[in-house]
């Protein structure tokens, strides 16, 4: 249950089908082959796809930076998609949200304030977990903190929990529901539930116990293959 209306003020629908765009390798990274003119066009090229086939919001993600750095990235990174987010917002004119990896997620925020986006997804919000690229520890007081220096409140904060792609035997005496009530009181305006890995669906039962106690936003990433779609509900 989204008591707040989160997801109605950020997408102007109750339920909101958000797709994300995979940006090419970024500069900098080992595959990285393109301009960074050519692949916000590409991007922008995504978007306008998917605002015609009827998405309410898309997310930029840096997907092709493997391997992925540690909750920070250079500010090449950050300039880019700073870029690439200007594009894609005058090429859709849909709510824009950014995701840098691997938990980036000061430097997400400083580029959805520059560009103008409505969110940043993060990772390693509350608790901890062990990802592809090592311990990833919680970073919500650091980040909102940041927001606020920033006078970046409009942007809102979308946190996984049991994040995809990680260990979470650390955690396991804490479970979904918990995770997602420890976010709220963190003060994330919505939460994400996703599968074990990409390709691999969320199932939307285990938050379920969660969501008539929750007034943050619940998003299920519902993704099949790259690229994908996150389904907010």
């Amino acid at each position: 249950m989204d008591r707040k209306g989160t997801i109605q003020a950020v997408f102007g629908v109750p339920r909101a089908l958000i797709g994300v765009i995979h940006t090419w390798a970024l500069p900098a990274t080992p595959q990285s082959r393109l301009g960074v003119a050519e692949i916000a066009e590409a991007a922008a090229e995504e978007a306008r796809v998917y605002a015609a086939a009827g998405y309410h919001g898309v997310l930029i993600e840096n997907t092709h930076d493997r391997p992925y750095l540690k909750a920070a990235v250079g500010p090449e990174i950050a300039a880019a998609m700073a870029v690439i987010g200007v594009e894609v917002r005058r090429a859709a004119g849909l709510p824009l949200g950014v995701q840098i990896l691997a938990g980036a997620n000061s430097a997400a925020l400083a580029v959805a304030h520059a560009c103008g986006a409505s969110f940043v997804r993060v990772e390693g919000f509350v608790f901890a977990h062990v990802a592809d690229e090592g311990l990833i520890e919680s970073s919500a007081g650091e980040l909102l903190r940041y927001r606020r220096a920033l006078g970046a409140d409009r942007v809102r904060v979308f946190a996984d929990i049991k994040k995809k792609h990680s260990a979470h035997a650390i955690t396991a005496d804490v479970d979904l529901a918990e995770t997602a009530r420890a976010a709220e009181f963190f003060q994330a305006e919505g939460v994400i539930v996703s599968g074990v890995a990409t390709g691999r669906p969320a199932d939307p039962r285990p938050g379920e116990s969660a969501a008539p106690e929750r007034a943050t936003g619940k998003l299920l990433d519902r993704s099949p293959h790259h690229p994908y779609g996150s389904r907010s509900c």
